[in-house]
């Protein structure tokens, strides 16, 4: 270890990390350009041929010219996410039996999450339903 100063390990370190931030970027551009659904087919293929030929060049250009829009998506599908696993309506349980239902309320209370009052008003709730 002698012949590789500590300047070179944190010169080291530091390319290999921009390498992998990088990559990151490269992959999370690639995967939007497919989930765009605004986007024809062609506007696709042109964005990936551009990204994979030149990739520094197109992953510029795609984060100038659709980066807003890229945003957009992706806190729309966050939403999405949030609402269908935890929002207001109480997650993916609209799609469930009343037997899950009743398991998840007795699994709260059993955690410590949900008081006895609590807990027998949403088994109320659900069994009304």
């Amino acid at each position: 270890m002698d012949d590789y100063p500590l300047l070179n390990v944190f010169w080291t370190m530091m390319w290999f990390f921009l390498w992998v931030l990088w990559l990151m970027l490269l992959f999370r551009v690639i995967a939007d350009v497919f989930r765009d659904d605004s986007s024809s087919g062609w506007a696709k293929a042109g964005w990936t041929i551009l990204v994979i030929v030149i990739p520094f060049i197109g992953v510029l250009a795609y984060l100038i010219v659709r980066g807003d829009e890229m945003g957009r998506r992706e806190i729309a599908r966050h939403e999405a996410a949030y609402r269908y696993y935890g929002g207001s309506n109480g997650g993916p349980a609209k799609g469930t039996g009343h037997a899950e239902q009743l398991s998840r309320l007795a699994e709260l209370k059993s955690h410590g999450d949900l008081t006895v009052e609590e807990y027998e008003l949403a088994k109320a709730k659900v069994l009304a339903a």
